[in-house]
């Protein structure tokens, strides 16, 4: 299996970030943080400095990821919004088929690429109006296809665990929540 990327912009979620990253690899898979600033270091929307595993690039996500994470937070999803080369490699992600996630806010950047359009959605409150086309559910997790989508910061164990269950099944993300205590 490939490499799992997730998004660092400034301004980003701490708690949706980093909680999927420790679910994630808890269950032996693959994710990588992926910084879109040109740093290494990503300050969070509260202040919390992280340092990423890498640094954006395309070349490499397009050829080893097998699934994109975008967590939220203001001003990181706008952040990730912005920045082109991101953009792009969503774009080929999804017209290949291959898995695409975000929590929060960030949903807002499948919204504006128009790739939500009649797939069931959630996303933070009030943030319903960026998701074009989407059928949004308020459910604290969603998945349609290829797509998974998380509500908020309360949402980020089930959104890490949606992840988890999609890659590696039900049977592995049970056996990460009760290492967890969670189960």
């Amino acid at each position: 299996m490939g490499n799992i990327y997730l998004f660092l912009a400034e301004g980003f979620e701490e708690v949706e970030a980093l909680s999927v990253v420790d679910i994630v690899r808890r269950a032996g898979l693959t994710i990588q943080t992926v910084s879109v600033t040109g740093h290494e270091t990503v300050t969070g929307a509260h202040g919390v400095p992280v340092k990423a595993d890498m640094l954006f690039d395309a070349t490499t996500i397009k050829r080893e990821g097998v699934m994109l994470v975008l967590p939220g937070g203001l001003p990181g999803a706008t952040n990730l919004a912005a920045h082109e080369g991101l953009r792009k490699v969503i774009l080929d992600f999804n017209t290949e088929g291959r898995l695409l996630s975000a929590i929060c806010a960030a949903p807002l950047v499948y919204g504006q690429l128009g790739i939500l359009k009649d797939k069931k959605a959630t996303c933070y409150p009030g943030f319903e109006k960026y998701l074009e086309g989407a059928r949004t559910t308020g459910a604290m997790v969603e998945q349609d296809d290829n797509i998974i989508t998380g509500k908020g910061p309360g949402a980020a164990f089930d959104f890490g665990f949606a992840i988890v269950t999609k890659l590696a099944g039900k049977e592995k993300a049970d056996e990460v929540k009760a290492g967890m205590l969670l189960a």
